[in-house]
């Protein structure tokens, strides 16, 4: 028992090395050359550091964090593996949220916004859980392309209704995610995805549980539509701020709540840091392969997340036939 705490130990130890190696890679890559000395002697470069590049990192490691703990949730509820804000339509219900929010409030604050997209995330989330939830196909794999071609409909939709505004320019900086936008005074609201890790938490074996199904967890005592209700809110929270901080970011909450099951089981409370810190690493990542990929230019870290995510998808899939 000594013997695997001490490895425990080491184990978190370097991994949390890691990370700071990603945060301060992270801190100090981009077009403006910034060094750590710098900081102390130079106002107009520690004002920018300030300004951008501690959002930045910031917005990464708590993006990354909650949009692979959002999917590890939604795989919960549906008991399906390739259910992820990706497959069930939840990131184009944060896209509509927001759009119908610059329709009706055309110069609506971040918090509208927020809210609206919070709405409608919710709404089409318990849409399609109820939904996979009365088919008797229970085939692993369509159910996320049921879930795709409901998120097609949804962005056709906003597409529409984004034509008939003549806004559909907009529209498109959400297809992507890219975070060389967030500045001081422009990503606050991804702080409310931390209360929402702590609620997730907080239910971590009611979560397990439901995950089991409505009979199973009604016969344990559970009450299982207000666990799937916490559960769906919390997801939507988490979806919905990241969408209206940096745009949609594909796969994240899919591959990487797979990829710590496999190595290291599905008790959610034992594994809900894992998840975190696989999916903040893993997002910084692909950050830095996006800032220095074209340098001096970007690419929009949407693009990487998706190209990197949808072959692992298809790997996962393949494993999953095998």
């Amino acid at each position: 028992m000594e013997k695997r705490n001490v490895r425990k130990i080491l184990l978190w130890t370097l991994a949390s090395v890691v990370l700071l190696v990603l945060v301060w890679l992270s801190l100090f890559t981009g077009v403006k050359d910034i060094g750590f000395r710098e900081l102390f002697t130079d106002s107009e470069k520690l004002l920018f550091f300030v300004i951008s590049r501690i959002p930045r990192t910031l917005a990464l490691v708590l993006i990354g964090a909650g949009l692979s703990i959002a999917g590890f949730i939604l795989q919960q509820l549906s008991q399906n593996r390739f259910v992820s804000p990706t497959t069930s339509g939840s990131l184009e219900a944060a896209k509509m949220g927001i759009l119908f929010a610059l329709i009706l409030f055309p110069q609506s604050s971040l918090t509208v916004k927020m809210i609206s997209a919070l709405i409608f995330t919710f709404f089409t989330s318990f849409l399609f859980i109820y939904f996979i939830n009365k088919v008797k196909i229970r085939s692993t794999v369509f159910i996320p392309l049921v879930g795709l071609m409901f998120g097609s409909i949804l962005s056709a939709i906003s597409t529409f209704f984004a034509y008939k505004q003549g806004i559909v320019q907009n529209t498109q900086e959400w297809l992507l995610g890219d975070f060389s936008a967030v500045m001081q005074g422009q990503y606050e609201a991804i702080y409310i995805i931390l209360p929402a890790v702590v609620l997730i938490y907080f239910y971590a074996e009611k979560f397990t549980i439901a995950g089991m199904g409505e009979t199973f967890a009604k016969n344990l005592g559970l009450s299982y539509h207000t666990v799937v209700y916490i559960g769906l809110f919390t997801v939507s929270i988490v979806v919905s701020s990241a969408v209206v901080t940096v745009g949609a970011i594909p796969f994240l909450g899919l591959v990487i709540p797979n990829i710590v099951s496999m190595l290291f089981g599905d008790h959610l409370r034992r594994i809900l840091p894992v998840i975190a810190y696989v999916g903040a690493s893993f997002l910084i990542c692909c950050d830095l392969i996006s800032r220095l990929l074209v340098y001096p230019y970007e690419v929009p870290i949407g693009m990487t997340v998706g190209i990197i995510g949808g072959l692992l998808f298809l790997l996962l899939i393949l494993k999953k036939q095998a």
